[in-house]
């Protein structure tokens, strides 16, 4: 720790946004960067604790004590050394991880002015790739065992990045046209530009691992078959079913799933061409975003840059706790307090306690949702508590309908052997960061089995 009394003298900075007048107007990214002096000062808030709670916070195992010092020291390739000794991909994290590292300092808890680790971990990766200190390793020693990957999102990267890394002759099958899954086609490039991706996925290729696009894993007979000519298959397909409201007016014309939207937009960007038929847009339109998580937010900041009329969210759960401390999930652990995001600020109706009893149209197309104000009783037989109605029903105008509820946790046959799962597949859907530690884990698993 080179300055120990930092964390008294220097407040916690973060970079912030680009002005709203000026991001809503394209899909760049939204987060600024502070210069260098700035970014070491924050660097050198870390108190190097004797318990890192940040350490134990990570799924990932990431030691921000460590990397945050070399930072500070002026030290960068140290800094992404340690960095990427646990975590195969900060240039992801950094720019979307929740920080569940931040949440669990000592600083969070003292002066709710935690290290800002996230940033830092981005502002290490930027420069070890402006730098050169990144570069595709490829003295990587074969073992002559092949492992194919089923599903190039994160967690199925983060498993084939430490079985190349092991010596294994790794495939990686993505049925979309391009690896990232969610990465690529969920978070919208204002949050994390595609470029990023490319750019690793460039060192991922000279390192030695092969990807091949458009071919997809969906059968049990054709896992069969690639089971019988690899020596081990990791299954990393996510949860590709978003949860549902099936409700009268669900077939009307306007009423779509979150990432339908989010989707289809990543790949407009990327070049691709859609009939008007087939092009999702909030152009002109009031919007309705249902869903109070992440990819609801990002509905929101696509709508506002597709040129909505308005935006309003809602969620059937009550509020959550305003401000950084819950008390029903107390620091260490991750608060339960809500969430103001950057596309938030950039204008939006939040509403809680709703549930959605019909889509209204007319003609086929959407025109608008009734809804119902609930409160949540307690259960008297105990387990989940009881909805109850309150006042009357009321219609929100819309003529387009996101529906972000989450995805349904995916079930799976009995394996053969030499078969895998890990991330989202296995866990249901949870964060980028749970997603690389479980492509990490899977990794181990598969070198453990063949070593045998």
């Amino acid at each position: 720790m080179g300055n120990p009394k930092a964390f008294l003298d220097i407040h916690r900075q973060e970079a912030g946004y680009r002005p709203i007048h000026d991001r809503i107007h394209d899909f760049g990214e939204v987060e600024q960067t502070l210069n260098t002096r700035e970014r070491k000062l924050q660097a050198s808030r870390c108190m190097d604790c004797g318990v890192p709670f940040c350490h134990w916070a990570c799924p990932l195992g990431n030691k921000p004590p460590e990397w945050n010092d070399a930072l500070y020291k002026g030290e960068w390739e140290l800094a992404y050394r340690l960095l990427n000794a646990t975590n195969p991909f900060p240039e992801f994290t950094g720019r979307i991880c929740p920080a569940l590292c931040e949440k669990a300092c000592v600083l969070n808890l003292v002066e709710h002015e935690p290290t800002t680790n996230r940033e830092d971990e981005a502002a290490i990766t930027e420069t070890a790739f402006r730098e050169g200190y990144i570069t595709p390793r490829i003295d990587i020693k074969r073992n002559g065992k092949k492992v194919a990957v089923i599903g190039a999102g994160p967690a199925g990267l983060a498993a084939a990045n430490d079985l190349n890394l092991m010596g294994y002759s790794v495939t990686v099958f993505e049925k979309a046209e391009a690896a990232g899954g969610l990465l690529r086609y969920g978070i919208p490039n204002f949050k994390l530009n595609k470029a990023i991706i490319d750019r690793r996925l460039r060192l991922l290729e000279e390192e030695g691992i092969e990807f091949r696009y458009g071919e997809a894993v969906e059968s049990v007979a054709t896992l069969s078959q690639l089971a019988e000519q690899y020596d081990a298959i990791v299954i990393a397909t996510g949860t590709p079913t978003a949860r549902d409201l099936n409700i009268p007016g669900r077939e009307l014309k306007g009423v779509h799933f979150a990432l339908e939207l989010l989707a289809q937009q990543n790949r407009v960007l990327a070049g691709m061409e859609f009939s008007k038929d087939e092009r999702i847009t909030a152009k002109g339109k009031d919007v309705l975003v249902i869903g109070g998580g992440d990819t609801g937010s990002d509905c929101i900041g696509t709508a506002h840059r597709q040129g909505c009329k308005s935006v309003t969210q809602i969620e059937i759960m009550p509020k959550p706790v305003d401000g950084p401390v819950d008390p029903n999930n107390p620091w260490p652990n991750f608060p339960r307090t809500l969430k103001t995001t950057s596309s938030h600020e950039e204008g939006c109706t939040r509403r809680w306690n709703i549930n959605t009893l019909e889509f209204l149209g007319k003609d086929g197309r959407l025109e608008g949702i009734k809804v119902q104000e609930i409160d949540w009783k307690p259960n008297p037989k105990g387990g989940r508590p009881l909805m109850v109605e309150k006042g009357k029903p009321e219609i929100i105008k819309a003529e387009l309908v996101l529906l972000a509820m989450g995805f349904l946790k995916p079930e799976h046959p009995e394996y053969p052997k030499n078969v895998f799962v890990c991330g989202d597949a296995k866990n249901g859907a949870s964060l980028v960061v749970r997603a690389l530690a479980s492509g990490k884990e899977t990794a181990k698993e598969v070198n453990e089995f063949l070593k045998k």
